[in-house]
């Protein structure tokens, strides 16, 4: 009798609640539609040498987008601009530490509402792959990991360790009750997920990568295909046997010899290249990256015609707005706001020459008449210059001061971006002294008694200045400013700020002397618009602790119709741009980007705001805006080389480790020394070339132990090269960035024989070096006969 009753009242509940469903779809919705899927479901699978799609084969052509670089306004234009080119998929990261800024709260709204992109695309007929991480590099703020991750100083990064795995799987369920309900087996567009992502670059640990995959599958991703990214010369090292394997490589690559390993392993299984390099990313104070159109197109049509899926990457880049854009290792490159990235489109939404000779070959491969290209979004406007009248000095940015004995990182001071100013008393310094900083990240300003003495800038690998002869307690304030942190490799561990201690070397009396610097006050300035609005709101004008034009300054301009566009800063310094309260991004004088990137939908009709925080100062405070970007002006003061004749080694001093030479065509080789040699420097000298000219290219060199294990590059720096091509950024370092895509290559119409010269940071132990040509058909530039010395 009780189950009976029990049965009627949820028969009678069941009703009330359909009743209710009834009445409300009589009601007209306001705002948005109702989100709902489609009732059908469907299924993505991998087949003999093909993905299936409903049990057909499929080709993937996926575009790679990222939300958080595109205003939400825009997302649909950019969706259709994919789709109009012939792609049939969106492939997109997420980014952990925008979704959770603080530890704990979890944002998924406007800009963040991860699973309405989703929706977009699938209302636009594309699918979706989804690539959550945890860790997903694409230049972005240490690689979309959060930076209170690094407030457990010892915490290990993408491995087992505890704090990190149970961070990644409350954000993996978080990301799960947004897109889980999407895939495509509930009707949704989703299609494939993948696990981690380039392991293979960071290190081998198939136990962490699975735990990841594990994670993946419990946040509702258990039915869903899973995949692994990597490079042909490392999948192996954490690929697992229930994945999905597909490979990354870029404009060029000998295709056939990225996939031979793989076919060798899996002869059945379908063949993608998850990341085909469209273009590059952009550094500050280096020149702006292309790629050629016609290898890129070449490239993908061997693809479509071999039956290799593939994701265009990037398809469009856009903007890293505010302080998300990070900074590739070793050494420390920060990247420009822009992520142009050279794409077929461009930063905001048009169509490039590059577009238009990939879309005529995409329908030559098409059955079906592709839709029409959209026209942009908004129109391109411009603004008549305007002044920055208003003026607060730096300090009023403070939001709070703490005082340690020594100096803490801004993870210790719990800020994750912006600037801090570090104080102390200095002891008497009778002559001249050298201050070291160990080390500051990133751009360090030196003021004694308020005056500007110098700068330590990281990107120079500067650790030291020289002081003048002081008085005892005169005032040291170091304004420390950060950009991104690290996005790739071991070095991603990127804390901010004065990171190790600050020590000023003097000599009295014939002695030398050093001061390891204590007792510091630590005052921290944000870098957000509500921080800013702050300064221009303190009531209480307070001297300045330094001189010069540091602050912030505000100005406005006036629109009778909005429109995208492009505020030029030439005029300025270094730091950051607000406009209407939205953060536009870095800008640094130094080049090559010059203009930072306004959404016609950020602005309005009538007055609009724009502050600027530079922590440098202007030449001017004059600023406009433009109708096109300007990308490629640098205004260094000089070009970054490395052939200064006084570091040139003489060779003839020391006896050659290896002599002779190495094969021809693509891939992986190793030289093995007759025993270990000992020394500080490696120097290769490349003697011949397979093609038989003078242009030496190379993409990478690693060193070995006396164990057989890779050496750590991240101290690694260029001592020496005789020659590099400089107008198009393959300097010496390009030998070991941890990128196969980029080589160092000597100039044009260079004639062999050519040296370049490795400071390994400290003397090493070494028994072998791996090298690897060009990964292009035919391995252009590679060395034929070598000689290797280590001293």
């Amino acid at each position: 009798m009780t189950e009976k009753i029990s049965y009627t009242v949820k028969t009678i509940k069941a009703l009330k609640h359909l009743t209710l469903l009834a009445l409300l779809s009589l009601i007209p919705m306001q705002g948005k539609a109702v989100k709902t899927e489609n009732d059908k479901t469907g299924t993505f699978t991998t087949g003999n040498k093909t993905f299936l799609l409903n049990g057909k084969p499929f080709l993937v052509k996926a575009a790679e987008l990222h939300y958080p670089r595109i205003p939400r306004d825009y997302w649909e234009h950019r969706i259709r601009m994919c789709k109009a080119l012939g792609m049939n998929t969106v492939c997109m990261y997420v980014f952990w530490n925008i979704h959770e800024q603080k530890e704990g709260e979890f944002d998924f709204s406007g800009n963040n509402d991860i699973a309405e992109f989703c929706r977009l695309c699938k209302k636009n007929g594309m699918y979706v792959i989804v690539r959550p991480g945890p860790y997903v590099c694409a230049e972005w703020e240490m690689g979309g990991l959060p930076w209170w991750l690094l407030k457990k100083k010892d915490i290990r990064l993408r491995e087992q360790d505890p704090y990190f795995m149970e961070r990644v799987r409350l954000f993996m369920g978080e990301v799960g009750r947004q897109l889980s309900p999407l895939t495509i087996e509930k009707g949704g567009p989703v299609i494939m997920v993948q696990v981690e992502n380039e392991y293979g670059s960071y290190g081998e640990d198939k136990q962490y990568v699975g735990e990841i995959r594990d994670i993946v599958r419990a946040s509702g991703f258990d039915k869903v295909q899973l995949f692994q990214c990597d490079w042909a010369s490392n999948f192996t090292k954490n690929g697992l046997d229930d994945l999905t394997w597909t490979m990354n490589f870029g404009t060029g690559a000998n295709i056939d010899a990225q996939f031979k390993r793989l076919g060798e392993l899996r002869p059945d299984a379908p063949q993608m290249c998850s990341e085909f390099w469209s273009g590059w990313f952009d550094k500050w104070g280096a020149k702006h990256e292309t790629r050629p159109a016609k290898k890129m197109v070449d490239n993908m049509e061997e693809m479509i015609t071999k039956g290799i899926s593939f994701s265009l990457y990037m398809t469009h880049g856009g903007t890293s707005f505010g302080h998300w854009a990070g900074a590739n290792s070793p050494g420390f490159a920060p990247d420009v706001t822009s992520y142009d990235y050279d794409a077929p489109i461009n930063e905001y939404g048009k169509a490039t020459p590059k577009y238009y000779e990939l879309r005529e070959m995409m329908q030559r491969h098409s059955k079906e008449k592709l839709p029409k290209v959209p026209g942009l979004p908004a129109k391109l406007i411009t603004v008549p210059q305007f002044s920055l009248d208003e003026y607060v000095p730096l300090s009023y940015g403070i939001t709070n001061t703490l005082t340690a004995r020594t100096p803490l990182t801004f993870e210790e001071m719990d800020m994750g971006w912006g600037t801090a100013m570090y104080s102390t008393e200095l002891p008497e310094l009778e002559g001249e002294s050298v201050l070291t900083l160990n080390e500051g990240h990133d751009y360090s300003q030196v003021f004694i008694n308020g005056k500007l003495i110098g700068s330590i800038d990281r990107v120079k690998k500067e650790k030291s200045l020289a002081l003048p002869a002081v008085k005892k307690g005169s005032r040291l304030t170091i304004v420390v400013e950060a950009m991104g942190r690290i996005n790739f490799g071991r070095a991603i561990k990127d804390f901010k700020g004065i990171t190790n201690g600050v020590t000023v070397k003097t000599s009295s009396d014939g002695h030398e002397l050093t001061w390891d610097l204590k007792n510091w006050q630590m005052d921290i300035i944000p870098d957000d618009y509500a921080t800013a609005l702050q300064a221009f709101g303190m009531k209480a004008k307070t001297a300045s602790p330094i001189e010069g034009a540091s602050g912030y300054y505000r100005g406005w301009f006036n629109l009778s119709r909005t429109g995208d566009t492009f505020l030029n800063v030439e005029n300025l310094g270094k730091g950051q741009v607000y406009v209407n309260g939205h953060a536009l991004g870095r800008f640094w004088h130094i080049g090559p980007q010059q203009t930072l990137y306004v959404p016609g939908c950020w602005l309005r009709k009538g007055r609009n705001e724009v502050i600027v925080l530079d922590v440098v100062g202007p030449k001017k405070n004059i600023v406009w805006c433009q109708d096109s970007p300007e990308l490629d002006k640098l205004q260094t003061e000089k070009p970054r080389r490395n052939d200064n004749p006084a570091d040139r080694p003489n060779l003839g001093a020391y006896t050659p480790v290896a002599a002779s030479s190495f094969t021809s065509g693509n891939g992986w080789q190793t030289v093995r020394f007759a025993k270990p040699a000992e020394g500080r420097h490696i120097a290769i000298e490349c003697l011949t070339t397979h093609d038989g000219t003078g242009n030496v290219q190379i993409a990478e060199l690693y060193l070995l132990d006396t164990a057989g294990r890779r050496i750590s590059r991240e101290p690694w720096t260029v001592k020496y090269a005789d020659s590099e091509d400089a107008n198009r950024n393959m300097t010496g370092e390009k030998a070991f960035d941890l990128q196969e895509s980029t080589y160092w290559s000597t100039a044009k119409n260079a004639k062999v024989p050519h040296l370049l010269v490795i400071d390994l940071g400290t003397r090493q132990t070494v028994s072998a070096l791996e090298y690897l040509p060009r990964a292009e058909t035919g391995a252009p530039g590679s060395v034929k006969d070598y000689r290797i010395f280590v001293y």
